[in-house]
């Protein structure tokens, strides 16, 4: 539900480095023309032609929920591109067709309650989630809130139809191939989160998992100094 905006606190320490960050569909100022370009294999493509038109031929990627499926699935298709990932309570995707059905079925009760409810009472709920509950309880809160409700409410929509968890295609059954190190991040709040990791690091050799204290979901925006001096240590060790 974010932009590139939520990553300005993490860049901003991060100058030794160049760093880019991205706008995916649905979110922040990114145009696409069709619902096909909320895809998983279109996005990925957008992004890899995005590398080629920059000419970075190999760089450190980092993705956070929707954007660390995403930076998963660079990473397994395209993995020259890259020199080290950073997975921020990401998933490999649900496993099973039945599981992707369901899954499908709620995202677009999700996003007819969003059309019919507003984005402010939206993320009010959104947020109710159990995950975000640090989040919520974070000084900055409100802030955070505000840069969501710059995106529009029609592109998240389609985001939470064509870009949600069941449209993804599982990656389960690639772990195991990845030659490119990984570094896991999760919140030790997030349950959830920190299973689907466990069991990630288990069946990818080149992944690291790093659980981070006093954190849920968001690790970036909750605990940044941690996040930060993550990211630089993963890097120079690549």
């Amino acid at each position: 539900m974010g932009n590139s905006q939520d990553f300005l606190t993490v860049i901003s320490n991060l100058s030794e480095f160049c760093c880019l960050v991205v706008d995916l569909p649905g979110h922040g100022n990114t145009e696409v023309a069709g619902e096909l370009d909320y895809q998983m294999p279109q996005i990925a493509q957008a992004l890899i032609g995005l590398l080629n038109r920059l000419a970075i031929e190999q760089c450190f990627l980092v993705g956070y929920s929707m954007g660390g499926r995403i930076a998963l699935y660079l990473t397994v298709y395209f993995p020259q591109y890259f020199q080290g990932v950073i997975l921020e309570s990401a998933s490999p995707g649900l496993a099973t067709q039945p599981e992707r059905d369901r899954r499908i079925e709620q995202d677009w009760q999700l996003a007819a309650r969003l059309e019919s409810q507003g984005l402010a009472q939206f993320l009010k709920q959104w947020y109710a989630n159990p995950i975000f509950a640090s989040f919520v309880r974070h000084p900055n809160y409100e802030q955070a809130i505000a840069h969501r409700q710059q995106n529009e409410p029609n592109k998240l929509v389609k985001s939470l139809r064509y870009t949600g968890l069941g449209m993804q295609p599982s990656l389960w059954h690639c772990l195991s191939n990845i030659q490119i190190p990984i570094l896991l991040v999760v919140g030790e709040f997030d349950a959830k989160f920190v299973a689907i990791n466990q069991k990630i690091a288990g069946l990818c050799r080149q992944s690291k998992l790093n659980i981070v204290k006093n954190s849920g979901h968001n690790v970036h925006f909750e605990q940044p100094k941690e996040f930060i001096k993550l990211v630089k240590l993963f890097a120079r060790s690549c």
